[in-house]
């Protein structure tokens, strides 16, 4: 490798195709791709599910499987390609010169092995390192990304590592050899957006201290802003832009580009007035991809005749640099147009309460071995004296990191819990200690809940009309099968889907599509209260934008009261009137939206909204990491429970945080804080947005 010159690109894909072969026919998974990575540079490859970013990153490490091939087009590594390289070439430089971060660190890890001696392998299999050598290199590695305690880490099996520190080990791992290149394919996903605040702080100065370049594949535009200085934008096999992050961001030059925006709530969207804008239609299959511009049949600027009569080239946009675009009408479209948008007029005014939850407490008894049920047991606090109302017509979002009590709350409320104490009060019934069985049908039918994967919660042998007629049965709505089949079509109508999807299976249908069919079912009984549990975030964000309208237009219809509960701070802004904050079971901070983003907050709060990334180039953030994990329900800190991690600690004097638990202190307008700062730290506090001067 000594006669690459540093000045060239270190990675050059040009005109690359892959194609997948089966039994049946060739199915081509990306088409004519190009893209360079120079030295130092992060590139970000963005798109939605099934648009190649991955297929991608798989043929870079020549990992495409016995199906998946390499039909033209060149990879060039460091001026070599990688593409005519033997396997015992490519075996050298995967894991030392090119390294790989996947979706799911348990993946990359061996569970049967200590991280320590995963780590140690590296260097010894790459670089014939000894063991003395590769074990110190593995405990700087560890101490460099932020974890505590190395020596006890090294001495960890994987299982024993919470899902940030399992990524944190992976990333370790991958630069173990200082690669020159390092490729992440949606690094944090699976994680907190506190923690993946973290991940992405530590990959940029990890790719600093080492020079390290990047291909960064993730759905997120604003975690894309955040990483990469350059952008690649993927669509249905084929680089429609690509550009400096700035260029891309503040100047796009493709309709598919501008609809990604238009359909993921940035500030200023609001879910009256400017509404989040779904990208109409459906993503193609790859053997049904249209003529021309794949795009065509989804865009607002498609003219026939023109942009379907034959394949388009990626044309550079004047006035950038290494800005392109894939599209034949870019310089005619007038970017700067206002987003034709029908506002909706105004939401329904917000009803009386329906729900009240009172001092709720969810305890759960677990053995100190639960592997022999010996010892003595200890108590997980899940929920600690929840207090709050929601009422008819409104939108009440719960926030707060895995392991907060969020899902455990709505379990209790479902009734698949019971609580250890306290008053559920669903209109003037108490079904705090009545589990879902003993619950009559009016109550069942009027609490109902959407989950966070559409896959897991539909029966796969049974059609999807089936399904839903099967919830009338049990609501007891309907007198004949005619009626009940009459009312099925109607809910598919209710969640926009053709009424000839009764007869398909949930196979058949898209993810977007299947968590339609469950909001479908959620609401054949004329649901009054509905939890919806993270109902968007595995969806993809065109999806997420018509799914998030979908709710909205059935509850303003209906007047349901919707629970959202969400990790997603940016759609919760949108579309939650009220937000609930919870933090290792407590609700630490409870008021309006307005309030509630805007200071004083509680400082968690203030955390998790530093840490929400956000795709605008106009907005500038406070930077606030939170060290450590969440500690654990059995073993709750004292005093305030965020106390271990509390950046503004220090302003309290004494020892009053770690003592005491503080009160729900009532500010103006009914926010609710619970914290121990005086009221002249609280009005101090800073926003943690604000719009960058031009």
């Amino acid at each position: 490798m000594t006669d690459w010159d540093p000045s060239q690109p270190i990675l050059e894909i040009e005109n690359l195709s892959i194609s997948f072969f089966t039994r049946l026919r060739e199915i081509p998974a990306v088409m004519d791709f190009s893209c360079t990575v120079m030295p130092g540079e992060a590139m970000g490859l963005v798109g939605e599910s099934g648009c190649g970013k991955s297929t991608v990153a798989l043929a870079v490490m020549r990992d495409l499987g016995v199906n998946g091939r390499i039909v033209s087009g060149t990879i060039k590594f460091k001026g070599r390609d990688l593409t005519t390289m033997g396997q015992d070439e490519l075996r050298k430089l995967r894991g030392s010169e090119i390294a790989m971060i996947y979706q799911e660190p348990m993946a990359s890890l061996n569970p049967a092995m200590k991280v320590g001696r995963q780590l140690m392998e590296v260097p010894m299999i790459h670089q014939g390192m000894g063991k003395t050598e590769a074990r110190a290199l593995a405990r700087q590695l560890v101490a460099d990304v932020r974890l505590p305690d190395p020596d006890r880490i090294l001495q960890a099996y994987p299982h024993q590592l919470s899902g940030g520190q399992q990524q944190r080990i992976v990333i370790a791992m991958a630069l173990m050899s200082r690669p020159a290149l390092l490729i992440l394919d949606e690094p944090t996903t699976a994680l907190d957006v506190t923690v993946e605040a973290g991940i992405v702080d530590l990959v940029n100065a990890l790719a600093e201290k080492y020079g390290t370049s990047m291909l960064f594949i993730s759905h997120n535009l604003g975690l894309v802003m955040e990483v990469c200085n350059r952008i690649t934008v993927m669509y249905s096999g084929e680089a429609v832009e690509t550009g400096d992050i700035t260029d891309v961001f503040a100047r796009m030059r493709h309709p598919y580009t501008q609809a990604l925006f238009r359909s993921i709530p940035l500030p200023g969207a609001d879910k009256t007035t400017r509404p989040l804008r779904a990208i109409p239609g459906n993503f193609p299959l790859p053997h049904e991809r249209p003529p021309g511009c794949n795009f065509g049949p989804r865009c607002d600027y498609f003219e026939a005749g023109r942009c379907d009569a034959a394949d388009i080239a990626m044309r550079p946009v004047e006035g950038d640099s290494r800005h392109a675009s894939r599209c034949l009408k870019f310089d005619e479209i007038d970017w700067n147009a206002p987003v034709p948008v029908t506002p909706r007029g105004e939401d329904g005014l917000i009803g009386d309460v329906v729900l009240r939850m009172e001092d709720v407490r969810k305890y759960y008894e677990v053995a100190a071995s639960s592997l022999f049920s010996g010892g003595d047991s200890k108590v997980v606090k899940a929920n600690e004296t929840l207090s709050f109302d929601a009422r008819e017509g409104e939108t009440l979002a719960i926030v707060g990191e895995s392991g907060c009590g969020k899902s455990t709350f709505a379990k209790v409320l479902m009734g698949l819990e019971t609580a250890t104490d306290g008053k559920i009060m669903l209109f003037d019934e108490n079904v705090q200690s009545t589990p879902i069985q003993y619950r009559n049908t009016d109550t069942v039918s009027s609490l109902q809940m959407v989950f966070q994967n559409p896959f897991d919660t539909l029966n796969p042998s049974m059609t999807v009309g089936r399904q839903i007629i099967r919830a009338l049965e049990i609501f007891g709505i309907g007198r004949s099968d005619s009626e009940r089949r009459q009312r099925m079509l109607e809910l598919l109508d209710l969640v926009k889907l053709p009424r000839e999807f009764a007869d398909r299976m949930p196979r058949q249908l898209s993810g977007g599509q299947k968590q339609r069919v469950g909001i479908a079912r959620a609401f054949a009984g004329n649901a009054k209260v509905v939890v919806a549990d993270e109902p968007v975030s595995a969806l993809d964000v065109s999806v997420q934008a018509a799914v998030t309208e979908l709710l909205m237009d059935i509850q303003r219809k209906n007047r349901t009261t919707l629970l959202f509960i969400s990790h997603d701070l940016s759609i919760v802004r949108y579309l939650s009137d009220r937000v609930m904050v919870m933090y290792l079971g407590h609700v630490v901070e409870l008021g309006t939206t307005d309030q509630v983003f805007a200071p004083p907050y509680h400082p968690y709060t203030e955390a998790l909204l530093s840490a929400v990334p956000i795709a605008d180039t106009r907005i500038e953030k406070k930077r606030i990491v939170l060290e450590g994990d969440i500690p654990s329900a059995m073993n709750p800190p004292s005093g305030c429970p965020f106390q271990t991690r509390c950046p503004w600690k220090v302003r309290v004097p004494g020892d009053l945080c770690e003592r005491e638990v503080p009160p729900m202190r009532i500010l103006e307008g009914g926010h609710q804080i619970k914290c121990h700062l005086d009221d002249a730290e609280l009005a101090g506090m800073d926003p943690v947005f604000r719009v960058a001067a031009e």
